[in-house]
């Protein structure tokens, strides 16, 4: 049941591209016949192109800038992006998921409530989770109740695949951050 990223702003970025290609041409075409005076004449774009010679550099320049463009939105378009929705274990037949924000929320909230632990940060990783944060007790100490906190609320929360768990905690002295 992991969800997917739509990819929108690719869509969106070569639909405009497009309509406003296909504009132009239309209002350069609509002016031609009416007579009117162009705005993009096209007898200087064709006399342009036909004083250009194939090994110019700009038409190897535009045309790597286009190879570029092409593999960029190819990949964008078959590389999988982050989960939108991650699975939780079946039960009773349903499918469920949780939202990757609500499940870093719920952990940061779980972190969050260990005593001695300030500014707790949750990062979800593939496949890991990592908890940062500063510390006025000892790091040790401190990390194993976090580790404890954020394993409760996991298996309440009951993911179908349980990320690692690594935690980073700072000391905090009486100067402030060490």
């Amino acid at each position: 049941m992991t969800r997917r990223p739509r990819r929108v702003v690719p869509a969106i970025i070569v639909a405009l591209l497009l309509g406003a290609a296909a504009v132009l041409v239309a209002v350069s075409l609509i002016q031609r016949l009416t007579g009117a005076r162009e705005w993009v004449s096209y007898d200087a774009v064709a006399d342009r192109l036909h004083a250009t010679s194939w090994s110019s550099g700009w038409v190897l320049g535009a045309g790597i800038v286009v190879a570029v463009l092409g593999l960029a939105l190819l990949a964008a378009a078959a590389l999988p992006g982050k989960p939108v929705l991650l699975a939780l274990e079946p039960g009773d037949g349903i499918d469920a998921g949780i939202a990757r924000r609500s499940l870093r929320h719920a952990l940061t909230d779980a972190a969050g409530g260990v005593d001695g632990l300030d500014k707790a940060r949750v990062r979800l990783r593939r496949g890991k989770i990592q908890v940062t944060g500063h510390t006025h007790h000892t790091v040790e100490q401190t990390a194993q109740d976090v580790g404890q906190a954020v394993a409760t609320r996991l298996e309440r929360i009951k993911p179908a695949h349980v990320p690692r768990l690594r935690t980073s905690l700072r000391t905090i002295g009486h100067g402030g951050a060490q």
